[in-house]
């Protein structure tokens, strides 16, 4: 169960790929894409070839993507937090942040993707690149499946960046 506490994604703290804490208020005021990445699924290279033309397009009129690297489905996120930061930047040059390894589903999910699950009403997370918009003040706006590709809700980002 989420804590009646959490409001917002700004209200909760994850670790980054190299263990260090990383408060999501740093975020206020900005477009979040949150997304489960994975190195090994037939999704990775269209997803993470958009995700960072998307960034490269948006990140100076505040859009950040957050990706959370996950093994839970088919395994096919195995690399150690380094490897998955090597593989991301240099093979699709991803500038964004990169946080550690979570479970999205289950009893042992992390405590964000509980609550973005919660905030669609959804149970369960589907497959890799499932993908979370939230605005600026921090509310999940919309659940995309893993095989939207990113460019194709573009103007929703847009839109909540105020320059649709």
């Amino acid at each position: 169960m989420v804590s009646e506490s959490k409001k917002s994604v700004h209200d909760f703290t994850v670790k980054d790929a190299r263990g260090n804490v990383v408060d999501l208020s740093i975020y206020k005021g900005k477009v979040l894409l949150i997304v489960n990445v994975a190195s090994q699924c037939g999704l990775t290279n269209s997803n993470y070839a958009e995700l960072s033309q998307l960034y490269q397009k948006y990140k100076d009129q505040g859009l950040e993507i957050l990706a959370f690297p996950c093994n839970q489905f088919g395994a096919q996120e195995p690399g150690s937090n380094e490897e998955i930061v090597e593989f991301a930047c240099t093979r699709f040059k991803a500038e964004y942040p990169i946080f550690d390894k979570v479970d999205v589903n289950g009893e042992s999910a992390a405590p964000i993707y509980k609550f973005l699950k919660s905030s669609k009403g959804e149970d369960n997370i589907k497959w890799n690149f499932s993908k979370f918009l939230v605005d600026k003040d921090g509310n999940v706006v919309n659940h995309y499946d893993p095989t939207t590709n990113p460019s194709s809700f573009e103007n929703d980002i847009k839109e909540l960046l105020g320059i649709a």
